[in-house]
C-alpha cells in the first residue's frame, strides 16, 4: 500500500505550530508495512486541499488527511470532502449521539457549532473519536481509501489507533513492509557510510539502508519491501556482522530510553537524575516514553551551586576547592538526589556546555557523569564538542548509556 498525508492548516503553514501528525501517521504506517511516497501541508483554501487530494490520489492508495474539521467557519475539510466525493453534507444521527454522550459527562451545552459536528458527507464512515467533538471520516472510491483526522495531535493518535488501524489491517492484508534498527556511535554519518559501502553493494533487490544522523550517534535502518521481506533477517545478521569486524562495540537495537524503560520494569526499581549542563534533558528523555512514571521519581536542575548546594547536599568547601565541573560534585549530585528522592538509582551531570565559560584546564565540552547506585557511586570525566548542543546531546545520551551499563553489571531486584 502506498500512503500520501495530507495536513491542513494555515498555522502550520505560517509556523505557529509544528506538524507531528504526518511523523505520527507515517511511523505507524511502517509498523503496518504501508509505504508513505508523499507528504504535504495546505492552507484552509477549497483549491489549496482540492489540488493536494487530486495529486495524492494520482500515486497513493490511501490518503490520510489530518485538519480543518473544527466547528467554525475556517474549517473547510468536511466541505471540501463533500464536494470532491460528489455528495452533501447530511445530519448523522450516531454522530450526534456520540456528542450527546460526550457533553453529558460535562456541565456545559452543547450549543449550535457543536452540534453542527454532527454534519458529515453523506458517504462517509464516522469514526467515533472519544478524544475530541470532532469525528473522523473514512471514504471508499474505487478500491482507494481517504481518511480524514482532526488536526489536534493527541485526538488524530487515538483516532488513527483506535478506529483506522483496524480498518486498514482488513482492507490492505497483503501488506509487506519490514524493517529493523540499530544505533552505532561516535562515528559520523558519511564516516560509517564509507565503511559499509561493500555491504550495501551486495543488498538484494527490495532491501536498503537508509542512515539516520542524530548529534552523537546514527541510526541505521535496514528496510525490506514485498517478497524481499524473507531475505531480511539474513541481511540484518550480515550488517551486525560487519559492524562487528568494524569494532563497534557499542551497538543498540533499540534507544536508550527504552532499553531502561525494560530494565527498570523488569527489576522493579527506580531512577532519579541530577542535571546541570543538561538542563533538564535526561529528564526529558526518559520520559517521553509511555509508562516512565513506573520508575523515574523526578530529578533536580541543579545549573546555580546554590542549588548544589542547598538541594542537593554538594559540600561548599568542594565546590571552592574542586568546581562545580568535577569528580567530587557530579558524585555528590548523583548521590543527593538518590537520597532525596529515594531512588535506587540517580545520575548526575555537571560541565561546561558552552559556547562562554570554558577554561584551559577545564575546556568547552569538559562533562563529569557520574552515577549512585545501591553498590556505590563512580565518576567519568568527557570531553564532548565545542558546540553546546551537541555537548547536552551528547552528555545525556552518555549519562544514560553509563547507567545502564551499571544496571547490567549489578543487576539489581527491589
Amino acid at each position: 500500500m502506498k500512503a500520501v498525508i495530507v495536513t491542513i492548516g494555515d498555522e502550520i503553514l505560517l509556523g505557529q505550530i509544528l506538524d507531528t501528525n504526518s511523523r505520527f501517521i507515517a511511523r505507524e504506517l511502517a509498523k503496518l508495512g504501508a509505504e508513505t511516497v508523499q507528504m504535504s501541508s495546505v492552507a484552509d483554501e477549497k483549491q489549496a486541499i482540492w489540488q493536494a487530494l487530486d495529486s495524492a490520489f494520482s500515486v497513493a492508495d490511501a490518503v490520510f488527511v489530518t485538519g480543518g474539521l473544527g466547528p467554525t467557519k475556517d474549517d473547510l475539510t468536511k466541505t471540501v470532502l463533500a464536494q470532491y466525493f460528489g455528495t452533501e453534507l447530511v445530519f448523522h444521527p450516531q454522530a450526534y449521539a456520540w456528542l450527546e454522550e460526550m457533553f453529558a459527562a460535562y456541565p456545559q451545552r452543547m450549543n449550535a457549532y457543536n452540534q453542527s459536528q454532527a454534519m458529515l458527507p453523506k458517504s462517509c464512515t464516522p469514526l467515533r473519536n472519544l478524544k475530541g467533538t470532532a469525528s473522523g471520516m473514512w471514504f471508499e472510491k474505487d478500491g482507494k481509501v481517504l481518511v480524514s483526522l482532526p488536526g489536534v495531535p493527541f485526538e488524530a493518535e487515538y483516532l488513527f489507533a483506535a478506529e483506522v488501524l483496524p480498518k486498514l489491517k482488513e482492507k490492505f492484508h497483503h501488506l509487506l513492509l519490514q524493517y529493523r534498527m540499530v544505533t552505532v556511535y561516535n562515528i559520523p554519518e558519511a564516516e560509517l557510510a564509507m565503511k559499509l559501502e561493500e555491504y550495501e553493494k551486495v543488498l538484494p533487490e527490495g532491501i536498503s539502508l537508509a542512515y539516520l544522523p542524530s548529534e552523537s550517534y546514527v541510526r541505521l535502518r535496514l528496510t525490506a519491501k514485498g517478497r524481499a521481506v524473507k531475505e531480511l533477517s539474513g541481511c540484518w545478521n550480515t550488517l551486525l556482522d560487519c559492524l562487528r569486524e568494524l569494532d563497534f562495540k557499542e551497538l543498540h537495537m533499540e534507544n536508550s530510553e527504552q532499553k531502561i524503560a525494560s530494565l527498570f520494569s523488569r527489576y522493579q526499581t527506580t531512577i532519579a537524575c541530577a542535571e546541570s549542563c543538561t538542563g533538564g534533558n535526561i529528564a526529558r528523555l526518559i520520559t517521553q516514553v509511555a509508562g516512565a512514571s513506573n520508575y523515574f521519581l523526578g530529578g533536580v536542575v541543579a545549573y546555580a551551586n546554590e542549588v548544589k548546594k542547598n538541594v542537593l547536599g554538594v559540600r561548599e568547601e568542594d565546590l571552592n576547592k574542586y568546581g562545580a565541573v568535577s569528580e567530587a560534585v557530579a558524585l555528590q549530585m548523583a548521590q543527593g538526589v538518590r537520597h532525596i528522592t529515594g531512588a535506587k538509582w540517580a545520575v548526575a551531570t555537571t560541565g561546561v556546555a558552552g559556547p562562554q565559560g570554558g577554561t584551559p584546564e577545564k575546556p568547552v565540552g569538559t562533562v563529569w557523569i557520574a552515577v549512585a547506585g545501591p553498590q556505590g557511586s563512580k565518576a567519568e570525566k568527557f570531553l564532548f564538542s565545542h558546540t553546546r548542543e551537541r555537548n547536552i546531546a551528547k552528555s545525556s545520551l552518555k549519562a544514560l548509556q553509563l547507567l545502564l551499563e551499571e544496571i547490567e553489571k549489578n543487576h539489581p531486584t527491589n
